[in-house]
């Protein structure tokens, strides 16, 4: 009977090791902040941004540096170096080691879920090219989505990449469409558009969402709007009741803590 029992736990254990989703490889990282510990693994795959965050952490970067933006069902950021020593009327959030990294976004394969770790950056107005800040990273919380409103936020992303991708080719196309108006050819102007629209179409297509993504963001939650636009490099595994109580700290100006949330030290396991 005892045997029997032992081999129906090892059966059931088995099969729930086969369908838990297992982490990407990579090193982890212990932050112990003033709020409590946590613990992200880095993903091997975007080893530009994990090579730079283990140099940072070796090198003590982080100590003392502040959670110097939070809010609440959204993301905690932190890694800001003029934070260190800042006052509480000092408006943060441009520090930096002088340097930025190259984008690694590798979506659909990472993206905004419940706990990623994710570079900070400047918007694409001064950064087309997407790329992270040298220090500054941030951990998301957000919140949890339904089916409709995955598949609303899915429609606009792709609708908003066709409109920059059509806008690009527009841009490329601009010595012709200039000499098409001028002529007042309208047949021509609209045969190029709708090759141009063609090209859009084929460049972006209309993707379904991975089931496991959309799973994580109906059952823990994210922040989906911003895949692909971001660097997602690494996730917590451990610590993230600290991670939620740092985001429900209460705020002032700029978002920053009212009350002083700091890395005190960081390591490598």
């Amino acid at each position: 009977m005892k045997k029997i029992i032992f081999t129906l736990i090892l059966i059931l254990s088995m099969a729930t090791t086969n369908n838990a989703q297992e982490l990407p490889s990579g090193p982890v990282v212990d932050i112990k902040t003033t709020a409590g510990d946590i613990k992200v693994k880095l993903y091997d795959d975007t080893p530009k941004h994990r090579d730079n965050f283990l140099k940072l952490v070796k090198d003590g970067f982080y100590n003392g540096v502040l959670f110097h933006r939070v809010i609440k069902d959204f993301m905690v950021q932190t890694g800001d170096p003029e934070s260190v020593n800042a006052d509480s009327t000092k408006m943060l959030g441009s520090g930096n080691p002088g340097y930025q990294i190259d984008a690694e976004i590798n979506y659909p394969a990472h993206y905004h879920k419940y706990g990623a770790l994710a570079a900070a950056r400047t918007g694409d107005q001064f950064n087309p090219e997407r790329k992270s800040s040298g220090s500054q990273f941030y951990i998301v919380t957000g919140n949890k989505y339904t089916d409709n409103q995955l598949d609303m936020m899915a429609e606009r992303q792709v609708g908003e990449k066709r409109q920059a991708y059509f806008q690009k080719l527009c841009k490329e196309n601009e010595a012709q469409i200039r000499a098409l108006m001028e002529a007042k050819d309208e047949a021509a102007l609209e045969t190029l558009r709708q090759e141009l629209i063609k090209k859009t179409e084929e460049a972006v297509p209309v993707e379904g969402m991975p089931e496991q993504m959309r799973n994580d963001y109906k059952t823990i939650g994210g922040t989906p709007h911003l895949d692909g636009a971001y660097t997602v490099f690494g996730e917590v595994i451990s610590g993230m009741d600290t991670v939620e109580k740092i985001q429900n700290a209460e705020t002032g100006r700029a978002d920053r803590p009212k009350e002083d949330i700091r890395i005190i030290s960081m390591s490598v396991e």
